[in-house]
Formats: C-alpha cells, structure tokens, sequence
C-alpha cells in the first residue's frame, strides 16, 4: 500500500529543499540521507508502509489512470504483463534497433516517430512511453516518499549510473532527474559511491576491487582509498548483465517448450525471482508454476540447478574484471580487499566465484542492497557543504577514450579511458589547404585508431577561419569533461577568436557488445591500429606536401632550373603511386625524395619573397 497525498506543510523560509542519493537501480531502487544528527551516519529511507527500504523499479501504466510505481505494480504485472515495465535501465540512452531484443519478456514497444527511429519507445497503457519517462516516474515516486518522511522538500540529488555507462546513458539519466523535479547534483558511479560508504563509514585505506552486480548491470572498479581522497583507477563492466539475467535462465528452464504467452512470462519470472532468494539460503525450494492459473504445478528447484544455469553468466564478470586489474597496474594480491555491492552478490555462487577470482574473501558487511544509495547520499551531503566536504575528494575517471577525427579518417585521442574527472585538454590543430574557411569537428568515442572502428557522438563546423596559406591557420580544440563525465568539445580559431561548441548529448547509446568489442579489439588490432594509422597520417602528409608544391610550381615556374624541371615532376608522380599504395617505408621516402627536390626550390622562392618585402626600406626599419 503506498502512503497518502502528502499536505502542503513546507515552510517557504526554509529556502532550498533536501538533497538526498538515489540508486536508481534495474530491478530496485533506494533513497538515502545523511542526518543531521551529532553521528552524520548515512541511511537509507523506507519506502512502504512495511519498513522496506526497496522500490522495486516497475512501472504500470493503464489507459486513464495515473501510473502505479513499486510493488503494487509488480504484484499485479501478472494481470497487466504488456503494461507494466521493468528493468528499463537497461535501455537508458540506446536506440530503436537496441529494443530487438532475445530476452524473455513481455516488453512490447512501439514504432518511433519520423526522424527518431534511434529511441527506445515502450508501448503500455496504449500509449508510447521511452526508458527516460519510465525512470522519471520512479524517481518522483522516490521523492515523494522522501518528502512524507521528512517533512520537507527534496529538490537536489546525487544519483547513481553504473560506472561503465556511456555518455549517452548518462545524460538520458540526468533528463530522467530533470523531468522528476530534481536538481541532479551530480551523477555518481555506482562503485564509487560504496566505495565512499566503505572508506567513510569503516575509515578503510588502501586499494579495494569493487564487484557490483546488481538486477540489471555489472560492473568493476579498482579504486585507492587514502587519508579522504577516492582515486578510482580504472573501471570495467557490463550494463546488461546481472541478476534479472539469472531470472529469465531459471524461467525459461522453468517454462520448457510451452508456450510463452505474457502472462506465463511474468508468472515463471516471479516464481524464478522468488526461488533465487530462497535458494541463497537453502539447498532447494518449492515453486508454484502458474499461480492464479486453473491449473497451478508445482516444482522443485535446486541450488545445484540454478547453479548450472547461472554459471555461463557469472563467467562473464571475470574478462571485465581482469581487464580493470591491467588497466590499474595490478595483480590480485596487491588488492587490500573486494567490496560487495548489489542484490545478487548474494548468490552464493557468485561469491564463490569472487574470492576464487581475487584470492580473498570478499567483503559483504554493509548490506549490498543499501551501500550504493548510501554512497550517493555522502555526496550529496558533501556537495552541499556536509561537515566532511573539506576533508574528502573524490576522483572518478572515464569509462572510454574521447577524440576527434583527423584528415585520413584517424582518431586523434583527446581524453583517454581511465582519465580522472572533471577534465579538461585542449589541442591544436592546423588547416589543411590554402584559404580554408572551415573546419568539420567529428567527436568520436573508442579505443581504435581509425575513426571506422569507433562511435560518432557528435559533428559540428567551426566557419569564420580567415583565408591563410595550409598550415598557418591555429585552431585550439577543447575536450572538457565534467564530474559527471558528460562532454562539452569546443573550437577557437586563435587568430580571430572565432569559436564554436556543441554539448556532446547523442540520442542513442552503445550497445553493451559494442562496448566490449571496442576494448578487446584496441587489444587485438593494436599492431595493425598503429601500422593502418601510420599509414594514413603519412598519406595525409605526402597529399600535403603534394599540393604545396603544385602550388608553388604554379605560381614561380621561373624560378626552376632545368634540372628541377625534369627530377620535381618524376618525384610528384612517384609520391602520388607511393600515396595510392600501402608501402609505408616507399611512401616515407617518396615524400622525403619530393621534399629534398624541392628544397633549393623552396630558398630562392624564400628569398624572393624577402627581397619583395624589404624593397623600398632601410634594414633598421625591421
């Protein structure tokens, strides 16, 4: 049962309203304080008339009633399976093509409008609804239940995303906030945020692996913890992969062959959830198949079993998290311990599968439900002037590489992966003929060195360059990164001021795949990344110096000797073969060959230039 309407009893001299942390979670979400009291000691909010403090991320929406949120809406998904939507985070910040999916669900979704075919829409209540509208109203439930038990406003939050969510996933989490009524304070990385209720609340030191696998996502940081400062130094993970994954294996297992209509959907999913829990503490259970149903079976689960089912998907946590030891320098015995974070850490399989992975027991002490909200709650505490913000600093770091494209279709990295944030690099670059007025900035996220291999985020024009000879133009391009890791790319052309910037907000994420395929393929590829890339800045290089010479040749073709007459043309040709292949050293040296023809060329044109300059003035006059 949720609570009453809450009465209008705010004070409007009490100025700004609460903060709070949120964990806006796949399959649960919490929200969590830190009290004013002499202890500062964060807690958790219950959210129902029980004393729970889990709001189970389920939405329903029926046509002309307002939506239902939390419990009483998963109860009865069973009765409204199309309206009713749940774990929705998995599809923050993706596109329509993501919706294709082979989960067992009963998700129905619904054609995007002309021009937006690269946002998810959920059909329910007769309606079109996307992932950011079905979190928001999650996230206004929260709040409002924050407030009956307050007694005062909430307006600002600290809220939660997986550390390994794109720029894309971010922001649609920051609209998500915005369109609850919230002020988003910051966007925390889960990891981080128990990382903080640890070192905060146990004054813990040293290196620590934070595991998370929660309903919906996974994923896995190593962080340094020393006298307040929280270093995080490399992230990893997976954000579709966690305990709702263990659910359908069960109730796909459960289901057979029969037929999967949504109503048997929800019902197997259910009866799986609840003999997961069950299991986590005995070596079987009942489950009842088809309750409500004029002909309910019931069946016996083993741990064993859901072992089995399991097992393919816990392995997955394991390249991720031995990606994140590499990236930190470290082997698993230099960790000083590994933090449990999420529900279904509590699988005893999964911790199993934990200490065998890091060499240790883990650590579980804190309730792996409560100890991301808590975190968030720190930090709001702390970005609102707690009695701790002077003596703690937090420095999260980018999940991937931020860069820009560069003649010849390569990645220029600008921001690279594990980059501690809020950032900001700036880099000059120059034009690449003679009187160009523009230039197209391409914004790209990966690890490889072609622009091909990685993923457009954004494109905008820098006009106004003033008409100079190639190479003389100076445009300084700035990548700044903020706390939440969302990107702002800026343009300057120096010599006028002319400037250009684009807030990097993609409509659509990448693909947990893509992710993946973009970090193990920087590994693979990374000898022929280097040779491909080499080639084609040497290609950008030799079309340079071509150009150059054409133009110069054109406009003091009297100043050539007979000689340069006949060797300058014979090495313009052989460079424009050597571009045309994919012979690095033959193209090196044609465009070294061209440079060195040229070069008595290029003097007296020098001198010309000189003399032309100073006719007419006396040599003190410069």
């Amino acid at each position: 049962m949720s609570p009453g309407p809450l009465l209008q009893i705010f004070d409007p001299a009490q100025g700004r309203g609460r903060a709070v942390g949120i964990d806006l979670g796949t399959t649960n979400s919490l929200v969590a304080i830190v009290p004013a009291d002499a202890s500062r000691k964060p807690l958790a909010l219950p959210v129902d008339d029980r004393g729970g403090f889990l709001l189970p991320s389920v939405v329903q929406y029926r046509p002309g009633e307002p939506p239902l949120v939390g419990a009483a809406a998963q109860e009865s998904a069973h009765q409204f399976p199309t309206d009713t939507l749940a774990s929705v985070k998995r599809f923050m910040g993706k596109g329509a093509t993501d919706a294709q999916t082979k989960l067992l669900s009963s998700h129905r979704f619904a054609p995007s409008p002309q021009g937006e075919q690269r946002v998810v829409r959920f059909l329910a209540g007769g309606k079109a609804i996307t992932p950011v509208e079905v979190s928001a109203e999650i996230l206004r439930e929260l709040k409002r239940r924050a407030e009956a038990q307050l007694k005062q406003r909430v307006e600002r939050a600290v809220i939660t995303v997986p550390a390994y969510f794109d720029d894309a996933q971010r922001q649609a989490t920051k609209d998500a906030g915005r369109l609850a009524g919230l002020e988003v304070l910051r966007l925390l990385s889960e990891p981080t945020a128990a990382a903080l209720a640890y070192g905060l609340d146990k004054g813990s030191q040293g290196t620590y692996a934070v595991y998370d696998l929660g309903g919906g996502t996974f994923d896995i940081s190593i962080l340094k913890l020393v006298d307040g400062i929280f270093e995080v130094k490399a992230v990893g993970g997976d954000s579709a992969l966690g305990g709702d994954d263990f659910d359908r294996a069960l109730a796909a297992e459960l289901l057979g062959t029969s037929a999967a209509d949504p109503t048997s959907i929800e019902l197997a999913l259910r009866a799986a959830r609840q003999a997961k829990e069950a299991l986590t503490h005995s070596e079987s259970t009942e489950v009842v198949l088809g309750a409500g149903t004029p002909h309910p079976t019931l069946r016996t689960v083993t741990r064993a079993e859901l072992d089995r089912l399991i097992q393919p998907l816990i392995d997955r946590t394991g390249p991720p998290s031995r990606r994140a030891l590499k990236d930190a320098g470290l082997k698993a015995a230099d960790l000083d311990g590994v933090i449990l974070v999420g529900g279904s850490t509590r699988v005893p399989a999964v911790r199993a599968y934990v200490e065998k992975l890091f060499g240790k027991t883990p650590l579980a002490d804190i309730d792996p439900d409560q100890v991301v909200a808590l975190g968030a709650a720190i930090q709001a505490d702390l970005l609102t002037g707690g009695k701790q913000a002077q003596d703690v600093l937090l420095l999260d770091v980018l999940p991937l590489s931020l860069g820009l494209e560069t003649m010849g279709g390569v990645v220029e990295k600008i921001l690279h992966r594990n980059t501690t944030i809020p950032t900001s690099q700036t880099q000059v670059f120059t034009t690449f003929a003679d009187d160009q007025n523009g230039m197209d900035i391409h914004v790209v996220q990966g690890e490889r060195e072609l622009v091909q291999d990685c993923r457009s985020l954004a494109r905008f024009r820098l006009s106004g360059i003033p008409p100079l000879p190639a190479g003389i133009g100076r445009v300084a391009v700035t990548f700044q990164a903020d706390a939440d890791g969302l990107l702002q790319v800026t343009a300057r052309e120096e010599s006028t001021g002319v400037e250009q910037s684009v807030q990097v907000k993609p409509s659509h994420g990448l693909t947990d795949e893509e992710v993946e395929r973009m970090l193990i393929e920087s590994l693979e590829q990374a000898e022929s990344d280097v040779a491909r890339r080499q080639i084609a800045e040497a290609r950008v290089e030799g079309q340079r110096i071509l150009h150059a010479t054409e133009g110069a040749v054109r406009e003091d073709h009297e100043l050539l000797t007979a000689d340069e007459r006949v060797a300058i043309p014979a090495g313009q040709a052989a460079l424009k073969a050597a571009i045309d292949g994919d012979d690095l050293e033959r193209l090196r040296a044609a465009t070294h060959q061209l440079e060195e023809v040229t070069a008595e060329f290029a003097q007296r044109r020098m001198n010309r230039a000189i003399g032309s300059a100073m006719k007419g003035h006396r040599a003190d006059e410069f």
